[in-house]
């Protein structure tokens, strides 16, 4: 059997073990306490499902598609050590264009403007 054929039978059966334990394991004895929305003390005031504002997560979205853009980049200064620096250097540009015309297109869309 070769090693990696082991590996994935190990974390395989690791992972299945681990989700039948998590699955019997926890004593479900919920009461209304622990059902209750706000577990502070209070009562709550108000709806706990109120809709958040699609701006929200447009911001949020945005958020992480530039930090995966910073975690496509990191790699960058290590590509002029490739055989063609001149290719990697102009895919990385041309992420940046395609990101930074998208973030100029949605500002001038106002999709950013949290109030109106």
């Amino acid at each position: 059997m070769s090693l990696l054929t082991t590996v994935i039978l190990i974390s395989l059966t690791i992972s299945i073990i681990l989700a039948i334990v998590s699955f019997w394991l926890p004593q479900m004895t919920p009461d209304y306490e622990k059902l209750s929305p706000y577990e502070c003390g209070f009562d709550p005031l108000g709806s706990a499902r109120l809709p958040f504002s699609i701006r929200f997560f447009l911001v949020a979205i945005l958020f992480l598609l530039f930090d995966l853009e910073i975690a496509l980049l990191l790699p960058l200064p290590w590509g002029d050590q490739l055989p063609s620096p001149l290719l990697t250097f102009s895919w990385a540009s041309a992420i940046l264009v395609l990101l930074t015309l998208g973030l100029i297109y949605e500002w001038l869309q106002g999709g950013l403007e949290w109030a109106e």
